[in-house]
């Protein structure tokens, strides 16, 4: 075994937690595509190979890090505990989860990121634990893998414990089990909004165009804390009136009128593009009015020149003012800033080529072979919103799962 250089190792550990952290944002960005996945993907298996490599103290070094009880740190040192197949090491991670509960995340990343085999029997014995939280670790890693664990999950779809039900009804639609939908369906009424939630979700996914997508519209039009995720599973499947009046109430309030232009782009809609040209002229809002009018028509805004920058004047994100309170984030960060009088030049030119009685996505008809082009060409956004669509096309099929392996993903899209 070749000697260890502690420090080298150290950084190998902290490397691999810390490109956890990049990659738990990369899979929902909107510049990442799959290609770009597989790297970063690559990057983080080369520091998990040199902790492989160094044994024992690979081990000790990703171990020693899960005192600061966070989700990379826990992804890292389990990976290295599962494929060692060691008890010992799995329950010293599986030990954080009961001081630390949020780094569950990456507990349940390392599941899914480990090669089925070394998962053989531990799954099935965290579905049959007692614990409500393994079994919730257990019914994710099938998820994640898109193996149904069967009447584990139909137990789980109404088991007491809220998080271990909650990820049921998810994976019932992640899955495709439209047996399922009896249930999904009689919980739609649950006091609990999250249970409604899900319950409705997974319910459209497996094939409902009844009171789950009624619910799931209702959702939109309150600015709900599930708005996006319903209008990515709602908007493809409701009429075009429906989707009209739906946006138009999130468009007259102000304070929804970001969320109207994202729907504007899902719905694949072309009666909303002079609209979305229109809202680029407002600093505020104009990249979400840029990234939606591409996410509709299929323009690389960035690579077709047709950006500018922002005026000095706006400020987005944190500032460095210290008595400023708010620390968000910009969302539109990535995102780049449209010109609109080049957008609206391109608009006259290629117009006649959108017809006002088709969906589109990318600048496509919305239909199965567009889907499957972007789950292998498109961004991680379009990617998601291509997983849904072939799901809604085939709800008795697994919705494929855009945050897996990168090459994992490129084998099955081979």
């Amino acid at each position: 075994m070749p000697a260890v250089i502690p420090h080298i190792i150290d950084q190998h550990a902290e490397e691999a937690a810390f490109l956890w952290l990049l990659r738990s944002n990369a899979i929902k960005a909107p510049h990442y595509d799959l290609n770009d996945l597989a790297k970063l993907d690559d990057r983080i298996e080369a520091h998990l190979d040199g902790l492989r490599i160094a044994g024992d103290y690979g081990w000790q070094a990703c171990s020693e890090n899960l005192k600061f009880e966070e989700s990379g740190e826990v992804f890292a040192a389990a990976i290295i505990a599962l494929e060692a197949q060691s008890l010992e090491r799995i329950n010293l991670v599986f030990n954080v989860m009961e001081t630390a509960p949020e780094a569950i995340k990456g507990l349940v990343s390392a599941f899914g990121w480990v090669d089925a085999h070394h998962l053989q029997g531990k799954v099935f014995e965290l579905l049959e634990s007692n614990n409500p939280l393994w079994r919730r670790v257990g019914l994710s890693a099938c998820a994640i893998h898109r193996v149904d664990p069967g009447q584990f999950l139909n137990a789980a779809i109404r088991d007491e414990d809220m998080p271990l039900r909650l990820r049921a009804l998810k994976a019932a639609g992640e899955l495709g089990r439209v047996d399922l939908k009896p249930i999904l369906l009689e919980q739609l009424n649950h006091e609990n909004s999250q249970v409604r939630f899900w319950a409705a979700w997974s319910a459209v996914l497996t094939g409902d165009r009844g009171r789950a997508l009624e619910l799931l519209r209702q959702e939109i039009e309150s600015n709900s804390e599930f708005c996006i995720l319903a209008m990515h599973l709602a908007l493809p499947v409701l009429g075009n009136q429906a989707i009209k009046k739906t946006l138009k109430v999130l468009a007259d309030d102000k304070a929804s009128l970001r969320l109207a232009i994202i729907g504007a782009g899902i719905s694949g809609d072309p009666i909303y593009i002079p609209w979305l040209i229109q809202q680029m002229s407002t600093p505020e809002i104009a990249k979400v009015a840029g990234e939606a009018f591409s996410f509709l028509c299929g323009v690389d805004l960035a690579y077709q020149d047709m950006e500018t920058d922002l005026p000095d004047s706006v400020s987005v994100g944190p500032t460095e003012n210290p008595d400023d309170k708010d620390v968000a984030m910009d969302p539109d960060e990535d995102l780049p800033c449209p010109d609109p009088i080049l957008v609206q030049a391109w608009w006259q030119e290629n117009m006649h080529h959108f017809k006002s009685d088709i969906r589109y996505i990318y600048g496509k008809p919305l239909n199965e072979s567009q889907c499957k082009w972007l789950l292998i060409n498109g961004s991680q956004k379009l990617r998601y919103a291509a997983s849904l669509n072939l799901a809604l096309i085939h709800p008795e099929q697994v919705l494929f799962e855009v945050r897996a392996v990168g090459k994992r993903q490129q084998r099955a899209l081979m």
